[in-house]
C-alpha cells in the first residue's frame, strides 16, 4: 500500500535539529520544506492500488530521493548510503537522525513501478508544472542542440560479441546448451573469454572468424521455426545480426565455402556490444568518435530552462538531431524563435517549422563547390514552377521525378566547365524537394545582419545546457542504465532536477497554494 509522510515531526528530526546546518536555497534546503507540495501523494496513489500490505517509502520522499540521485549521479548503492549518513539528505527527505535509510533495491522498484505506469516520467511532469506556474517559459525564443552520453557498457570487437551473442541465446532459449554443443564447433562457448589463439596470425584469426559466423549461422539455422518467447526470439535475432554486420566473405570466396573475414567497414547503424543492444558508435565529428546514445534538448536560451527532452540511439535517420527536433518543437506550446546550428538545416525541420508558425534562426549548411573556388548550387537558378535548372552558362535542363538533373553532353564545349565539374560525363545536380526554402534561407542569412547576431547572441546558451545534461563538475556522465527507455528516463529526471535547481537558484517559492518566483 501507499506510504504517507508524517505530518508531526519525529523526536530526531533531521530538519529541526541540524537544519540551520543545510545551506539555504540550496537543493537540499528547499526539498525539505517543499518536497510534499512538489510532489503530492495524490500524484503517486495509482502506483499502490491497494490499501493492505506494508506502507511503501512515502512518494514525496523517494521523489526527493530519485532527484537528489540524478542531480549528484550518484548510483543506487551510493544514493541509499548518503540517505542514511549525509545529514543534508535526511533533511530533505524528511528523516530523523537515526534513520536507518532504505535498501538500494527500492530505487529499483519504484523505478520500475514507474515505467510500467500510465505516466513514467511524472516527476519530470511535476517539475515542469511549477517552471509554467512561474511563467519564466512563456519567452519566444528556443534553442535545440544534442550530445552524446556515454553508454554503461563496454564496447565489444566482433569476435567478442559473436561468442557473447551465442552464450545469449543459450541462456534465453530452453535446450539450447545441447544444441549449441551439437550444431556449433568453431570455438568451446562454455567459457566467456577470448580464444587462445595467436593474434599476430592473420590466417589463425581468419579461421576463428570464419568458425564463428558458421556457427551463428548454423545456430539460428537450426532455430528457425521455433515458437521462442520474445526473451529468446531476441537473443536469436541478435545473434543474427552480429554474424552479419562486421564480416564479409573472404578473398576468393562468395561465402558458400565458409569462409569469412572481418569487413574493412563499419556498419551503418552498427550494434556495439550486446549486454546493450540500442547503444550505437557515432562521430561528433570527423575526428570525435563517440560510443553511446544520443541526449537531445530544447531550451529557453535567456533563462536555461529545458522544455524538451529525449534520449535516443546515437545513430540512425531517425534520431538525427533535425528529426528528434521536429518532434520535440511539435509539443510546444505557441509560436517561438527556434534557434539551432547547421545540424538542424534540413528542408524537413524548416518546412515543419514553418508549418507550425515558428521562426527558424539556424544557421544554413554551407554549400560545397564542386570544383574548388567554382560555382555552387546558389549559382545555378531553378524554376519549380517549369520545372528546369539553369546553369550559371545559360544552359537550361529539366528536373526528374527524383529532383535530380544532368547537363551532360552540354558541359563538353562549355567556357565555365573548369569552375563548375571535373566529371567526364558533364555536372549534375540532386535537389532536395525543399530546393526554395533552403535556397531562401541561405539568402536571408547572407543578407540579414541582424539574424546572424540574434544567432549569436542566443544560440551559444543552450551549449550551457547540455554540459549541465552531459557533465558534473568537470566530468562527463557515463549512463547507468541499459537500452533506451530506461536512460531516457535518466534524463527526463535529470532534465528535473537541473530545471528545479534553476528555479531554486532565481526564488522559487510556495504561497497560498501556487508557485512563484522571487
Amino acid at each position: 500500500m501507499q506510504g504517507k509522510e508524517r505530518a508531526d515531526r519525529q523526536l530526531l528530526d533531521a530538519q529541526a535539529l541540524v537544519g540551520h546546518l543545510v545551506p539555504a536555497g540550496s537543493m537540499f534546503a528547499f526539498l525539505a520544506a517543499h518536497r510534499s507540495e512538489l510532489f503530492a501523494d495524490e500524484d503517486f496513489a495509482d502506483l499502490f492500488p491497494s490499501g493492505r500490505g506494508r506502507p511503501s517509502v512515502p512518494a514525496s520522499v523517494m521523489a526527493a530521493v530519485m532527484v537528489l540521485q540524478v542531480l549528484h549521479d550518484c548510483s543506487d548503492a551510493e544514493a541509499a548510503e548518503a540517505a542514511r549518513c549525509d545529514l543534508r539528505w535526511k533533511a530533505a527527505c524528511g528523516f530523523p537522525l537515526d534513520h536507518g535509510g532504505f535498501d538500494p533495491s527500492t530505487l529499483v522498484y519504484w523505478r520500475r513501478r514507474l515505467a510500467k505506469s500510465d505516466r513514467p516520467h511524472r516527476i519530470n511532469d511535476a517539475v515542469a508544472k511549477v517552471a509554467g506556474q512561474t511563467g519564466i517559459v512563456k519567452g519566444r525564443r528556443r534553442a535545440v542542440d544534442s550530445t552524446i552520453v556515454a553508454d554503461a557498457v563496454a564496447t565489444q570487437d566482433t569476435i567478442t560479441q559473436l561468442i557473447a551473442a551465442v552464450r545469449r541465446v543459450a541462456r534465453a532459449v530452453p535446450g539450447a546448451g545441447e544444441l549449441i554443443a551439437a550444431v556449433c564447433t568453431g570455438h568451446d562457448y562454455s567459457s566467456p573469454g577470448k580464444p587462445r589463439i595467436d593474434w599476430e596470425d592473420p590466417q589463425a584469426k581468419d579461421a576463428l572468424v570464419s568458425g564463428l559466423v558458421n556457427d551463428a549461422n548454423a545456430l539460428v539455422a537450426a532455430l528457425k521455426g521455433r515458437e521462442l518467447d520474445e526473451q529468446g526470439a531476441s537473443a536469436v535475432g541478435l545473434l543474427a545480426l552480429v554474424a552479419g554486420q562486421d564480416v564479409e566473405p573472404a578473398g576468393g570466396s562468395d561465402g558458400t565455402d565458409g569462409r569469412w573475414r572481418i569487413a574493412r567497414r563499419v556498419a551503418e547503424d552498427r550494434v556495439i556490444s550486446v549486454h546493450d543492444p540500442h547503444a550505437r558508435h557515432t562521430r561528433k565529428s570527423p575526428e570525435a568518435r563517440r560510443d553511446g546514445y544520443r541526449a537531445h534538448v530544447v531550451a529557453c536560451p535567456e533563462t536555461g530552462i529545458i522544455t524538451g527532452e529525449k534520449l535516443t540511439k546515437a545513430a540512425g535517420e531517425d534520431n538525427s538531431d533535425a528529426a528528434v527536433a521536429a518532434e520535440l518543437i511539435g509539443r510546444e506550446a505557441g509560436k517561438a524563435e527556434i534557434y539551432g546550428d547547421s545540424a538542424y538545416g534540413t528542408g524537413d525541420l524548416r518546412a515543419a517549422l514553418g508549418r507550425a508558425g515558428h521562426t527558424a534562426v539556424i544557421k544554413p549548411k554551407p554549400l560545397k563547390p564542386a570544383v574548388e573556388g567554382g560555382f555552387t548550387l546558389d549559382d545555378f537558378t531553378v524554376d519549380e514552377a517549369a520545372g528546369t535548372v539553369t546553369c550559371p552558362a545559360g544552359i537550361s535542363r529539366a528536373i526528374t521525378a527524383r529532383w535530380t538533373v544532368t547537363f551532360g553532353a552540354a558541359c563538353r564545349t562549355c567556357p565555365l566547365r573548369h569552375r563548375c565539374t571535373t566529371r567526364k560525363d558533364g555536372r549534375s545536380l540532386i535537389l532536395h524537394p525543399h530546393d526554395a526554402l533552403l535556397r531562401a534561407a541561405r539568402a536571408r542569412w547572407t543578407s540579414r545582419p541582424a539574424l546572424r547576431e540574434d544567432y549569436a547572441r542566443y544560440r551559444p546558451n543552450v551549449e550551457r545546457v547540455i554540459s549541465q545534461i552531459a557533465s558534473r563538475g568537470g566530468r562527463r556522465l557515463k549512463l547507468r542504465y541499459l537500452g533506451t527507455d530506461k536512460n531516457n528516463a535518466w534524463l527526463k529526471n535529470r532534465t528535473a532536477a537541473l530545471n528545479l535547481r534553476n528555479l531554486i537558484r532565481r526564488g522559487l517559492h510556495h504561497r497560498n497554494g501556487s508557485w512563484a518566483l522571487a
